[in-house]
């Protein structure tokens, strides 16, 4: 059974691990956890005004995360939404399982909008994005106070 929950500090580890196997040896990003500080302090980063972090765990291992960045004004960044290989799909539902707990925390933050940005090759994540309702837009979009990361290069928004 996958469980959701928020993240704890005992899991920083095993977030690491998983992210950065799919990031660097499945899609072959060159990034490293110091290139991305809030792996390295979940806490700081996420637990931030109404942000907050989750995963999903099956038989107690981190197979799934999603944070939510609260940058105010009822916008919210998507980040860090990553599912190991080996489980995802339609059969276990973890990246949607995933996205409902930041969408319904959102909604019942007064959250308004949620926006993320990918880069081009995450074809999958893009196609997962537009099934549940996000609108692809131009960067020339994202609001001034957006939480960009260079890599970036595909944007996307979720209006409640």
């Amino acid at each position: 059974m996958i469980f959701i929950q928020r993240f704890v500090a005992s899991q920083a580890q095993d977030v690491i691990d998983l992210i950065l196997t799919i990031q660097q040896i499945e899609f072959g990003v060159p990034v490293t956890a110091a290139d991305q500080p809030d792996l390295l302090d979940i806490p700081s980063y996420y637990f931030i005004g109404e942000g907050n972090f989750w995963v999903a765990c099956l038989d107690g291992k981190v197979v799934g995360t999603i944070g939510l960045l609260d940058f105010g004004g009822g916008g919210f960044a998507l980040r860090k939404m990553f599912v190991a290989k080996a489980y995802r799909g339609m059969e276990l539902g973890i990246a949607q399982k995933l996205w409902k707990t930041a969408l319904d925390w959102v909604s019942g933050h007064k959250g308004r909008e949620v926006y993320l940005g990918t880069v081009e090759l995450l074809k999958a994540a893009h196609r997962f994005y537009e099934k549940n309702g996000f609108t692809r837009i131009d960067a020339g979009q994202l609001p001034g106070r957006f939480p960009r990361m260079a890599v970036d290069t595909v944007f996307y928004v979720f209006k409640m």
